[in-house]
């Protein structure tokens, strides 16, 4: 015995299929990512990252540690360009500001031997 041939099933405008969403934490992980990426390599902490999305626009702040002294307005700059290319790449949304918080400075100076910041007195 032979089942009967399926029929296909309706068509469904894209408009009455449903949406995606894409929770806050999961653009924070790629936001993360891509501050590493820009980064790379840096010392100390990894960078950490709060998303805050609405709709298609992500709000980004990122946390950092980084080498000082160094162009830390270059490195900031990498780190948002980077940032809002990965989301809206990887998202689909729209990044208008990336925040930066600079947590730590790494002075190449009171590095010691185990690559551990050495406390000034």
């Amino acid at each position: 015995m032979s089942s009967p041939p399926r029929s296909a099933p309706p068509r469904v405008d894209a408009a009455e299929r449903g949406a995606t969403r894409i929770a806050d934490r999961v653009v924070a992980k790629i936001a993360a990512q891509a501050a590493r990426e820009a980064l790379a390599p840096a010392p100390g902490t990894p960078p950490h990252a709060t998303v805050t999305v609405h709709h298609d626009i992500a709000r980004v702040r990122v946390s950092l540690e980084l080498e000082y002294p160094s162009d830390l307005a270059a490195q900031c700059a990498a780190v948002r360009r980077r940032v809002a290319l990965r989301i809206e790449e990887c998202a689909s949304m729209s990044v208008p500001e990336v925040d930066i918080d600079i947590e730590h400075l790494h002075s190449t100076h009171t590095r010691t031997p185990s690559g551990r910041d050495r406390r000034l007195r």
